[in-house]
């Protein structure tokens, strides 16, 4: 049977918009194999340039750790010995700043090079006061040996086992005593310390560790301060360099006679 006109007419529009349909399809296809195309050669030069800049940032890194290398007071390994990068489980707001890490079994982990440079400062801090005007409080049995030398070594007064509420604060006390720091190894044991001392507006010099709130404490030496090891570093080096900086005429006695049995001890691997 013969198509008529309109027939014909109609299988050519149809025809038309199918092809009409495939070239616009095929002019997508290319527009966006274009536009990928741009997009690839944009991506390799951003690549290239976050290369020069990783670049770039890794030699700087590298070259601030050089600049950053310093001799430390003691071996980082006689620190690691002593234990007094060792936190407990609990961080304060306080202290969190100083704390590197947590271990698996929940210990906080202070930064080692860190409590280096606090030492020093708290050194410093300790070497503008004169021996007579400083008391020294451990309640703490751990710290009782190292406190002892401390105090022997720099001739500064200390308070171990019981420190006398009411010694700085009351004139008619027998024993009363005038001085112008108190340093205490726990801002919680030795807290009445702490106390007497805010009462009459002279700073305090701290030992804290992870737990420790630092409320009144002028100046903190962060560390653990709950270890026989690690108090025994701490008053070991703070006693060499309070004798250094003062130029006291005294012999600074060997770290073994801060910490028993300190040849033996290996640091954690």
């Amino acid at each position: 049977m013969a198509k008529t006109n309109k027939e014909t007419v109609a299988e050519e529009k149809k025809e038309m918009e199918i092809k009409e349909k495939t070239a616009e399809v095929t002019l997508t296809k290319e527009e966006k194999k274009a536009k990928l195309a741009k997009l690839l050669e944009k991506a390799k030069k951003l690549e290239g340039k976050v290369a020069e800049v990783k670049e770039v940032s890794l030699k700087e890194k590298l070259q601030e750790k050089e600049g950053e290398k310093k001799e430390t007071l003691v071996p980082m390994e006689d620190y690691l010995k002593a234990s007094i990068h060792l936190g407990t489980r609990v961080i304060t707001p306080d202290m969190r700043k100083y704390v590197y890490r947590r271990r698996a079994d929940g210990l906080a982990v202070f930064n080692t090079a860190l409590l280096d440079d606090m030492l020093r400062e708290g050194a410093d801090y300790l070497a503008k006061f004169a021996p007579k005007d400083i008391i020294v409080v451990c309640k703490r049995e751990a710290g009782w040996k190292a406190v002892q030398k401390f105090a022997e070594v720099t001739g500064i007064r200390m308070f171990t086992k019981k420190y006398p509420s009411g010694i700085l604060t009351n004139t008619q006390l027998e024993n009363f005593i005038e001085t112008e720091l108190v340093f205490i190894c726990d801002p919680w044991l030795d807290k009445n310390a702490l106390h007497d001392a805010n009462l009459i507006n002279i700073p305090a010099l701290s030992v804290c560790d992870t737990n420790n709130f630092t409320k009144g404490i002028a100046k903190i030496i962060p560390g653990n301060n709950k270890s026989a090891k690690s108090l025994g570093i701490i008053f070991y080096l703070l006693t060499k360099l309070y004798v250094e900086k003062r130029k006291l005429n005294v012999a600074v006695p060997s770290v073994e006679e801060f910490i028993d049995d300190w040849v033996n001890l290996v640091a954690p691997k």
